[in-house]
């Protein structure tokens, strides 16, 4: 426990988006073990901490100050110290905490803290984290699944059906000893897990032992399971759906465009963002840049130095500059209100639909020593026009909240000459940080998010195939 509180804490010193000291990590994570056990309370003093249980004090310890030149390892490392004390007190005088098991104690401590700091932080458990990382890596399109064993190398511990591990005929217990000639090290399955990351349709040659027996075995990788990018005409507009962002969505869209063109050129290309809640940060600048020219994505900015950078697009559109609209509704998130905040800042794309989630931080993901992840918020998102995307959304030129009857009349102001929504996106794109939230709210309020139907789809057809209304709906 020592170990990955330390490690956590340092991390979030030096890196998480807000700032906090070694005091504020050990009282947080004190009233952490306070939700396991509600007898429990902590007092606190301008020097001092203490566990209270009824009338009893259990431990009474002075606050950590950071010595000058103090590093943020030692300075997380003395609180973890001190916390590590508190919990051995507690988990003697509670039989609750003692129920809950030092893996309780660890993502209560964690919690605790993201609580003060922000909603989108969290500690992942080991068994999370390692779903997480097929997902990230290609263990998930090889259809294996590594673990650590006795020995040189790591143990195959599943094997998915129909997958091209089993089509190798890979079975669980097979130790993999080498990944592409690398020889692998003992017990290091997420190291192993990196190595077998790869783009689909590339092969991977693992070494193989069984029985005693080596043998290379080559597998292709394939796409991932999930649900992929499609493509329809509605007419003559091209619709892309993107329900998800991950280490494929670019090369599916960029697909999808080349061949649609391939078949005759639609007259305009419908991004269909809704339902998508994001995903790798990456991809959104890479989908952004199907449809730009050279120019500013998106920037991100954190306390950290490294935390701070910009985005670019350096591409040519593959749209052949036909008319772009993208489609959002309350539950586009994360990478996905990026792309439409960007295309839409640069003037290449009309929003059509509600105002989105609102998710403008960036996760840094933080191993820890016992297999488990801190997901931690270091940067938060800077659209091109220099509004802050966290708490805000991404405001639609064509408002679809409040029904169809209620858009077709927008649709139709605008047709008219008027522009509903343009003292709302004038205000979005007034906006720097930090915005308070009387501000935000006040926007979203302009347009609220919400579902948006498929029977809308005929609506933003008919915006993105007008180029005098389109223009009206577009950010100024």
């Amino acid at each position: 426990m020592r170990l990955v509180l330390g490690t956590g804490f340092a991390a979030i010193l030096e890196r998480h988006l807000e700032a906090a000291t070694a005091a504020d990590l050990l009282v947080w994570s004190l009233t952490g073990m306070t939700t396991i056990d509600p007898g429990l309370t902590v007092q606190r003093t301008d020097r001092t901490v203490r566990l209270v249980q009824g009338e009893r004090t259990l431990l009474s310890r002075s606050l950590p100050v950071r010595g000058e030149g103090e590093g943020f390892a030692a300075a997380g490392g003395t609180a973890a110290d001190r916390l590590t004390l508190f919990q051995q007190a507690g988990w003697a005088a509670s039989a609750t905490l003692r129920a809950a098991g030092a893996s309780g104690l660890i993502r209560a401590s964690f919690e605790a803290i993201f609580s003060h700091l922000d909603p989108f932080s969290r500690y992942i458990t080991p068994e999370e984290a390692q779903a997480a990382r097929e997902r990230r890596t290609g263990e998930a399109g090889l259809g294996l699944r590594l673990a650590p064993g006795r020995g040189p190398g790591t143990v195959i511990a599943a094997i998915a059906r129909d997958g091209p591990a089993a089509e190798a005929g890979l079975i669980v217990g097979d130790r993999v000893l080498a990944i592409d000639g690398t020889a692998l090290r003992p017990r290091d399955a997420a190291g192993a897990a990196g190595l077998l990351e790869g783009a689909a349709g590339s092969d991977v040659v693992l070494l193989i032992e069984r029985n005693r027996q080596r043998r290379d075995v080559t597998l292709r990788r394939v796409l991932p399971p999930g649900s992929p990018v499609t493509a329809e005409r509605l007419d003559d507009v091209l619709v892309i759906r993107i329900p998800s962002f991950s280490g494929q969505t670019t090369r599916q869209v960029a697909a999808a465009l080349l061949g649609a063109f391939s078949q005759g050129a639609p007259r305009a290309v419908l991004l269909d963002l809704r339902g998508n809640r994001g995903g790798l940060l990456s991809q959104a600048a890479a989908v952004s840049d199907i449809f730009l020219q050279s120019g500013e994505a998106f920037r991100t900015e954190g306390r950290h130095p490294e935390a701070s950078r910009v985005y670019v697009t350096v591409g040519r559109d593959l749209a052949e500059g036909r008319p772009l609209a993208v489609l959002v509704d309350g539950r586009t998130a994360s990478s996905a209100e990026i792309v439409a905040a960007t295309l839409s800042d640069r003037g290449r794309a009309t929003v059509f639909g509600t105002s989105t989630t609102g998710k403008g931080l960036v996760q840094l993901v933080v191993p820890l020593p016992d297999g488990g992840e801190l997901l931690m918020s270091w940067s938060r998102l800077i659209m091109p026009a220099g509004w802050p995307l966290q708490g805000i959304g991404v405001v639609p030129g064509l408002c679809a909240a409040g029904g169809p009857a209620v858009a077709a009349e927008s649709l139709a102001a605008l047709r008219a000459g008027q522009r509903p929504m343009a003292q709302a996106q004038a205000r979005q794109r007034a906006l720097r940080h930090p915005v308070s939230a009387a501000d935000a709210e006040a926007l979203r309020a302009s347009c609220p998010p919400g579902e948006v139907p498929e029977g809308d789809l005929p609506m933003a057809r008919a915006l993105v195939l007008d180029p005098g209304t389109q223009a009206r709906a577009m950010a100024q």
